[in-house]
């Protein structure tokens, strides 16, 4: 890695010493009221000094930032032996020019090599605190490159090593989320391909069977033949609306979804689900009935709304056995219209109630065709929360579930 030159340092620290200069000349002159002349020698001497500093502060700053394996207590401690040794300088010229005595300037070297050892003293034990936490730092990025997420480090301190630390957690907590998302996608994809590969070789399965069946003439019988081309139009339809419902999905989970909101009454809506699902009912042997408080007017795309309907209430019918009951109702409640879908079967089992709208969770655990691809609840979460609606799911107070939605309302048709 390229080293990068310390030229905006040095700039910094030229500005900083000619400030410190036009200080100190303006106290000479107009604090201690320094004769003109004189004020003008000290000018020169300052010029001189300030300069030989900026040579020798240039020279620690590029020694400092290009050495790769100079750490920090030793950058701490040659940029105060530097300055130690600028005021050594400024004062062995100052002794020079001013004629001072051998013992004084013995004496006040002494006391500027106390100065100096104690600046490095105090050095080494500010470096020896800040080089701790850096060095937690350190070893806990060198653990999270190895891969443990979970590593976090002390937020001790005040200022910028405190909010690095808080930084790098934040960081690591981001990563450690990415991750855990990552992941959870990794197993839905395994779960999608799995799922779909089962619902697709089912019918698949069966499509072939059958196609060879006639094919080879082992069925001639016009009845049987009938038979077998109702089974093979049952595959098919099974096999259609689960690649809707795939296409659905992806729409829903890749943000392509497009509502087409418009004032829909709910009595209507409910109306048809409840007609088109009579027959289907009367084949099962459950009794399908429905109620609507009023009559809301909810802003919705009304064809997805009646997927939603119809998933619930196929989703019902599957889990109430002959001589049972499925009731829709709806009411509306304040801002919003509540929909519930109730059934008399066996209920949810409560350790399926966090999983009941993920796609391809099954209630029954059944892979078989007659329990559904996994699809429908999941489609219906998400038509309604793309509504601005919640879905949740209850058991009943002795058996059956009650599955309720909630959509945005319009108020109650004139």
């Amino acid at each position: 890695m390229k080293i990068r030159a310390p030229y905006d340092e040095i700039l910094v620290l030229a500005g900083a010493i000619v400030v410190a200069a036009l200080i100190a000349l303006a106290i000479a002159t107009f604090g201690m009221q320094i004769p003109g002349p004189t004020s003008e020698t000290i000018g020169g001497f300052l010029a001189i000094s300030g300069g030989l500093t900026l040579v020798l502060g240039g020279g620690i700053l590029w020694l400092i930032t290009g050495s790769r394996r100079l750490g920090l207590r030793p950058q701490l401690t040659i940029a105060l032996a530097g300055g130690g040794v600028v005021a050594l300088l400024n004062v062995l010229v100052t002794a020079w020019l001013m004629f001072i005595s051998a013992h004084d300037l013995g004496l006040l070297l002494l006391l500027l090599l106390f100065s100096l050892l104690v600046s490095l003293s105090f050095a080494a034990v500010i470096s020896r605190a800040l080089i701790g936490s850096v060095r937690q730092l350190v070893d806990a990025a060198q653990r999270l490159a190895g891969g443990d997420l979970s590593v976090r480090v002390a937020e001790t301190g005040r200022g910028e090593l405190r909010d690095l630390a808080q930084d790098f957690n934040r960081m690591a907590e981001r990563l450690e989320a990415a991750f855990r998302r990552e992941r959870a996608l990794d197993t839905a994809r395994r779960s999608l391909v799995a799922g779909v590969s089962h619902d697709l070789r089912s019918p698949l399965a069966s499509l072939r069977v059958a196609a060879e069946a006639l094919q080879d003439g082992v069925v001639s019988e016009p009845a049987e033949v009938q038979r077998y081309l109702r089974t093979m139009l049952q595959d098919l339809t099974s096999l259609s609306r689960l690649i809707d419902d795939l296409f659905e999905l992806a729409r829903l989970e890749g943000g392509g979804l497009v509502l087409e909101r418009t004032p829909t009454s709910l009595r209507d809506l409910i109306s048809d689900t409840l007609e088109s699902m009579q027959l289907r009912a009367r084949q099962c042997g459950v009794r399908l009935h429905g109620a609507v408080e009023g009559d809301p007017l909810v802003l919705a795309d009304g064809a997805k709304v009646q997927r939603v309907l119809d998933n619930l209430l196929d989703n019902a019918l599957r889990h109430t056995g002959a001589d049972g009951a499925v009731e829709l109702v709806a009411r509306q409640e304040g801002p919003c219209a509540v929909v519930t879908v109730r059934d008399s079967g066996e209920g949810v089992d409560p350790a399926d109630l966090p999983y009941i709208f993920d796609r391809f969770y099954r209630r029954d655990r059944a892979r078989g065709r007659q329990g559904g691809a996994g699809l429908g609840l999941a489609i219906a979460r998400g038509f309604v929360e793309a509504h601005g609606g919640k879905i949740w799911v209850e058991n009943g107070p002795e058996r059956g579930a009650s599955f309720s939605f909630t959509l945005p309302c319009e108020g109650p048709l004139s």
